[in-house]
């Protein structure tokens, strides 16, 4: 009996064992998702021509450092091309940084708006120790919003635009201080859950149910939030101001049925945009100018367009 008993003990200690080390393991790549080199994101931007140095030297603008909620500072640019008090806000997505939002601010600077590019925790020049996929980004995001009213005054009127986790925590933010004149989602996840499971089903052959199960207990014990709460799905119907919902047809990362998805649960107005043309994130950078006449088009049929 003594013997079963330790047979029993050894096999339950060497299965817990093997969850700790495996629940880590896999948090671990979430928390500390591997990001791309910050120098060969300037020089992709540079050699596309969707940054300018030019441009970026010459353009008015001023360096922020925006405390955070969460304990740590965001570095924020304010790039004011223009006499106004119209705005856009513009989250980069996971793994890059500010440098990609700026084709994003040059676009809405030929459509009369100045804006504001940052970058996300744990990402460029920003603190914070782990990537949260939009949780802790969207309060990141809140004090972005509170630094540029205190910045620009009540006269302001700012819109969001975000891409792949920018866009997610564009629409968290929303659900949670709709404030914003406009929001622009572009390659959103619905769920960040059913999001990890697509990557898992096709990218590893990790056991998808017990993986996920141990991402979300290991999440809440390492990194204090449950992944259930990033869902843009649970807080979209809550968004009351417009927003234009962007996907690509041939994204294959994140799938367009969580675009479709949301743009079904939010309630009007709201206008929808399918590219033909892009992998994910590329809708822009395969069809500038139909993305730009999509934007247009989206402002001034909401009345946010100088007259």
């Amino acid at each position: 009996m003594a013997k079963r008993m330790l047979w029993f003990t050894g096999i339950f200690s060497s299965l817990t064992a093997l969850t700790t080390v495996s629940g880590f393991a896999i948090s671990n790549q979430l928390m500390y998702l591997k990001k791309k080199d910050e120098n060969l994101i300037l020089e992709r931007e540079t050699s596309a021509k969707r940054y300018d140095e030019y441009w970026y030297a010459n353009v008015k603008k001023s360096d922020h450092w925006i405390q955070s909620a969460n304990g740590y500072s965001i570095k924020a640019i304010f790039l004011e091309p223009h006499n106004t008090n119209r705005y856009a806000i513009i989250c980069h997505g996971v793994t890059e940084t500010k440098v990609n939002s700026f084709k994003y601010a040059r676009m809405f600077e030929r459509l009369g708006f100045n804006s504001v590019v940052y970058d996300h925790r744990r990402h460029g020049d920003s603190g914070g120790k782990t990537t949260s996929f939009g949780h802790y980004e969207k309060m990141d995001l809140q004090a972005i919003v509170t630094a540029l009213k205190a910045h620009v005054g009540p006269d302001l009127i700012f819109g969001i635009h975000g891409e792949s986790m920018g866009a997610a925590t564009t629409l968290l933010y929303a659900g949670m201080e709709d404030s914003a004149a406009f929001y622009i989602s572009d390659c959103t996840y619905s769920d960040i859950s059913e999001q990890i499971l697509h990557v898992m089903k096709t990218k590893t052959s990790l056991p998808t149910a017990i993986s996920l199960k141990l991402i979300g207990l290991f999440l809440k014990l390492r990194d204090g939030y449950s992944i259930r709460a990033v869902s843009p799905r649970e807080v979209v119907k809550n968004i009351k101001s417009p927003v234009l919902f962007i996907h690509s047809t041939l994204d294959e990362f994140v799938l367009p049925y969580m675009t479709k998805e949301l743009y079904e649960l939010k309630p009007e107005p709201k206008t929808l945009k399918l590219f033909d043309e892009g992998a994910h994130a590329q809708s822009f950078n395969q069809n500038p100018a139909e993305y730009e006449k999509t934007v247009e088009e989206f402002l001034e049929a909401n009345n946010l367009l100088k007259n």
